[in-house]
């Protein structure tokens, strides 16, 4: 497998019309809940954790965030859905501007949902998964914070979540190298094959 690092923050942008274009580089759109551990997989995936910043506090990601993994994939980190602390003007910016750049990258690959593995499948986890699914946008699922539970209810708990979405989905820790060396793997894989999709 062909080292990934080093992984550099490229740039912040607001809306779709001010993101870069990276060429041919696959883009990976993060979603998924406030505080579900976003940041963490990409200083993971980075083995830096001072790369992205990561908060207790709900909604500190307010704009597209845009990581170079190497040249060989590109992590687009996007504004937390759920329970974010901030004025419905903010939130209902925030999901114009998600909608315009998901439905309109046209280097976006795949998108990655994160379902925190410590909860159930959130309402707005399935109304995310509906969205996706009626405008035709592959999917990579993850289960972060598989650390947080007990080894032996990992696997159980990632195959409920497995069984709820009707999906693949891949565990992940950002404690652990395992998981990263999966997941690295799985992308990079995944862009070979960029005509397959995840549902």
């Amino acid at each position: 497998m062909k080292r990934i690092t080093p992984a550099k923050f490229i740039i912040s942008a607001p809306k779709l019309s001010l993101c870069p274009d990276f060429g041919s580089v696959p883009e990976f759109a993060l979603l998924g809940r406030s505080n579900v551990g976003k940041s963490s997989f990409i200083n993971r995936l980075a083995n830096n954790n001072k790369l992205a910043k990561t908060s207790n506090k709900p909604g500190k990601t307010r704009l597209i965030n845009f990581f170079d993994f190497n040249g060989q994939f590109i992590i687009a980190d996007m504004p937390g859905y759920g329970f974010a602390n901030v004025k419905k003007e903010m939130k209902d910016e925030w999901e114009r501007n998600l909608s315009h750049y998901l439905e309109k990258r046209h280097s976006l690959c795949a998108c990655i949902q994160f379902i925190d593995a410590r909860h159930p499948v959130q309402k707005n986890d399935y109304q995310m998964r509906e969205w996706l699914a009626i405008k035709n946008l592959p999917v990579i699922t993850i289960a972060t914070k598989v650390d947080c539970l007990a080894k032996s209810k990992i696997a159980n708990v990632v195959n409920s979540i497995k069984v709820e979405l009707d999906c693949e989905v891949l565990p992940f820790s950002a404690k652990d190298n395992y998981y990263r060396e999966n997941i690295i793997k799985y992308l990079l894989n995944y862009n070979e094959s960029r005509g397959d999709s995840i549902t």
